[in-house]
């Protein structure tokens, strides 16, 4: 097992380096960029400062703003009649004045020492950016897929217990209904009913505690952080139950069915024995090798409309609004550290198959 742990751990530089790779070149690909995006800011305020002043009979003063000079290739669209010393001023503070491939060593030379530089627009560090805002993302992606295991693994052995009755369709059913309902439909919702839509007022509408945090007391803390996660929470984990509740169920179908279990009835044990003590662990394992996927989607994916509805200032509306606003050193800030999380709780799960079932040896793996 250790030298199977150290040939994953000494395969994820190669990974990550592919990683970064694939997706640095194609945003250099993607049109727009920082530059760009600077540069259609500054001619749009200019433009606005020219229509202020043009009403009052100083439009020339205005258009002095904008450094004209005479028209010139660039290769930055929108750069028409902007001065070029002052484009290569833009360049310079994005660090576009270096080639894509020396700006993409240096930025892995940076990242290997995590140092992740600033942001272009917010004025603070990308590591904290994103320490301020994980709290939020990682309460959400925790608390539901905790939900979610613990409320569809026991359905779906019950299910597959009751494989064809009343019981079984009637759920099915109800897991289908819940899958086909979207996150952000589901959230809209719960605020008109229980948040002061409507009808009730019995939960918060926004934020992840109340304006008085600071003062109450460690019990009064928890219950105020509880109050607020309940929507949110409710909202993810509505359409999560159907494929870990069908995969439950399928799976403990699969090994009920089998030689062993046949067997072991035979010997007299009880049906609890049979379940938890023999099939529980064989039926576990596919389940098991999920909960890294299941955990990085509702980490870092699924929860981005829910941030937005409920005002969450997490990492998927920190993601978004990087994109949105090409800020490179967030966007491949949080891509470098969130791959890096995933390869690990990836090697997390595989482990854990071993800790279920000791008979996986993957030592014996070719990597």
């Amino acid at each position: 097992m250790i030298s199977y742990i150290v040939r994953r751990l000494a395969l994820i530089p190669f990974t990550l380096l592919g990683i970064m790779a694939i997706n640095f070149f194609l945003v250099q690909l993607a049109p727009g960029g920082p530059v760009e995006l600077m540069i259609s800011r500054i001619k749009g305020t200019a433009a606005e400062a020219t229509a202020r002043l043009g009403a009052t009979g100083g439009d020339m003063a205005a258009r002095s703003t904008v450094a004209a000079s005479p028209s010139q290739t660039s290769p930055y669209r929108g750069a028409q009649g902007v001065d070029p010393a002052f484009i290569k001023q833009i360049e310079k503070q994005f660090g576009f004045d270096k080639p894509p491939l020396e700006r993409f060593w240096l930025m892995l030379g940076n990242y290997a020492r995590f140092d992740f530089g600033t942001s272009f627009y917010r004025d603070a560090k990308v590591v904290d950016l994103v320490a301020e805002k994980m709290p939020v993302s990682i309460s959400l992606g925790l608390w539901s897929t905790l939900i979610i295991y613990l409320v569809s693994i026991p359905l779906g052995i019950a299910k597959a217990t009751r494989d064809g009755t009343r019981f079984d369709m009637v759920s099915t059913w109800v897991v289908i209904i819940g899958y086909s309902i979207p996150a952000f439909l589901f959230a809209i919702l719960l605020i008109v009913v229980f948040a002061g839509g409507h009808y009730l007022s019995w939960f918060p509408l926004r934020g992840l505690t109340s304006s008085n945090w600071e003062s109450l007391s460690a019990f009064g803390k928890i219950k105020d952080y509880a109050w607020h996660m309940v929507l949110p929470t409710l909202a993810l984990v509505i359409g999560g139950f159907a494929g870990l509740t069908m995969l439950t169920k399928n799976c403990f179908m699969d090994e009920i069915n089998k030689q062993y279990v046949v067997t072991a009835r035979a010997k007299g044990l009880s049906e609890n024995r049979v379940l938890y003590g023999h099939v529980f662990r064989n039926a576990m394992l596919l389940i098991v090798a999920g909960f890294p996927a299941t955990l990085i989607g509702i980490l870092f994916t699924g929860a981005l409309l829910i941030e937005i509805i409920f005002t969450l200032d997490g990492i998927g509306l920190l993601g978004f609004e990087a994109v949105m606003n090409r800020d490179y050193p967030v966007m491949f800030g949080t891509l470098y550290l969130f791959s890096l999380l995933g390869l690990i709780l990836n090697l997390v799960g595989d482990l854990t198959y071993h800790l279920v079932d000791p008979r996986i040896d993957f030592d014996k793996r070719v990597v």
